[in-house]
């Protein structure tokens, strides 16, 4: 991780892997050295053959980190550009294989509605139209359902019927066929106009539309996760657009998390660690985060996030002033390792609290850069604060081989642009009445 300097004696940091699942927590400004410690702990597990994810939503992380990947892992790296239209990947949240992952993706769904719009954007309605249609869209296992077709459900009438042929649950059904048989014209253009304001920009936008309309996801996260594989997101805000990148890391990071509930088939010992290394987490995560933090170390998703200030991590409360302070708590209390480069005045207080009697909130904002304040897991118990200087970037970057991996990557997991959009208009056609080739009617 980086060494420490005391009385003449330089030590190497390292931590252990058992320590790494409690998580870790690295907070600093920007320009102060977080980035580059994450580049070299992610650069050092791909070396070791480990399996991770890096969500990034600047792109220089991931773009760096490719140039480090070795030949003999070539093969094990997925890189999902959404910015890259000649070859989309499939991102599809409406995927689950039995009723309980369908009921979690659904939650999740709207939780991250919840998280992209204002509180009184969303209300108890939504919710409940929102869980009906996308139970409705997850039935049809020959041509299972997209975000993308979540409008058609209201503004084509022979989709609507196909797709509810398809239900069995029996309150799923009884939503299209009483309440929604009920509701007047009236209310259904305006609970549509309410839907597609959510919806529809993600819809409309083709570069996502190409990314969520796809029925099936170009790779399997819960394979990702046990076959180690190097799953490098880069949702360059400037090429994707700051809410499109939100939405689909939040799809990711909760695909990631289904992937990795999934695993209690498997006894605690057989689960390979995976480490998820988010970069601005705040912006990625729903309510259920905490339960991921609470949860992940028994299955194995080990986490690194980092960000730049703790007010990030609380959010306004719906209809109050108070603030809502489940994330903050969730990750001081939960995280195993905290890592403090140079911070602000305002997290000074808490920050230093948490390093004293060491440190104090003084030392925690005039630290030099590539300089840390460390509260280490140590076997299972936090050692006593010392500080850091992290390594700079290791030798070995290959820029000829990076761009070899990309295009193996966008050739195995992208698809033509013209195949998805092929595929997309025929499944526009889904539910349309056969016309008889002979009357034409």
């Amino acid at each position: 991780m980086g060494h420490n300097v005391y009385r003449g004696i330089d030590t190497k940091i390292f931590i252990e892997r058992d320590d790494r699942r409690r998580h870790t927590y690295i907070i600093g400004r920007t320009g102060t050295g977080k980035t580059e410690l994450m580049k070299n702990m992610a650069i050092q597990d791909i070396r070791a053959g480990e399996g991770l994810c890096i969500v990034d939503p600047h792109g220089d992380l991931v773009e760096d980190v490719l140039q480090y990947i070795p030949k003999e892992r070539a093969e094990d790296v997925i890189l999902f550009e959404p910015f890259d239209m000649d070859r989309p990947l499939g991102l599809n949240m409406l995927e689950a294989k039995d009723p309980s992952a369908k009921d979690f993706a659904v939650q999740e769904m709207i939780a991250i509605f919840m998280k992209l719009f204002p509180p009184e954007m969303i209300g108890p309605m939504f919710e409940h139209n929102m869980r009906n249609v996308m139970l409705t869209l997850m039935e049809d296992q020959q041509y299972p359902g997209t975000l993308a077709d979540i409008p058609r459900m209201f503004t084509d009438t022979d989709f609507q019927k196909y797709k509810v042929s398809k239900v069995k649950d029996p309150i799923v059904r009884a939503f299209w066929e009483k309440e929604m048989a009920k509701t007047s014209d009236f209310h259904k253009s305006e609970m549509l106009g309410y839907l597609i304001s959510k919806v529809g920009r993600f819809v409309e936008n083709e570069m996502m539309r190409n990314i969520i309309g796809q029925p099936k996801s170009a790779f399997d996260f819960r394979k990702v996760m046990d076959e180690g594989k190097i799953l490098l997101i880069n949702l360059s805000k400037g090429k994707t657009g700051e809410v499109n990148a939100k939405l689909l890391g939040l799809i990711i990071v909760s695909k990631l998390q289904m992937a990795a509930l999934s695993r209690a088939d498997v006894a605690e010992e057989n689960r390979k660690d995976f480490y998820l290394y988010v970069d601005e987490f705040q912006n990625f995560v729903t309510d259920s985060f905490a339960t991921i933090l609470s949860e992940a170390r028994k299955y194995r998703l080990n986490l690194i996030m980092a960000n730049q200030f703790i007010s990030q991590l609380s959010q306004e409360k719906e209809g109050s002033s108070a603030l809502d302070t489940r994330m903050k708590d969730a990750v001081f209390g939960n995280t195993g390792t905290m890592i403090s480069f140079r911070i602000g005045v305002e997290d000074a207080e808490i920050m230093g609290k948490e390093f004293a009697p060491v440190f104090n909130e003084f030392d925690v904002i005039n630290i030099d850069r590539f300089q840390a304040y460390v509260k280490l897991m140590i076997k299972g118990t936090a050692s006593r604060p010392f500080n850091m200087e992290t390594y700079p970037k290791p030798a070995g970057a290959n820029s000829e081989l990076a761009l070899v991996i990309q295009n193996l990557s966008r050739l195995k997991y992208g698809r033509p642009y013209k195949e998805v959009t092929d595929e997309i208009m025929t499944r526009t056609q889904l539910g349309t009445p056969v016309k008889n080739a002979t009357t034409g009617l």
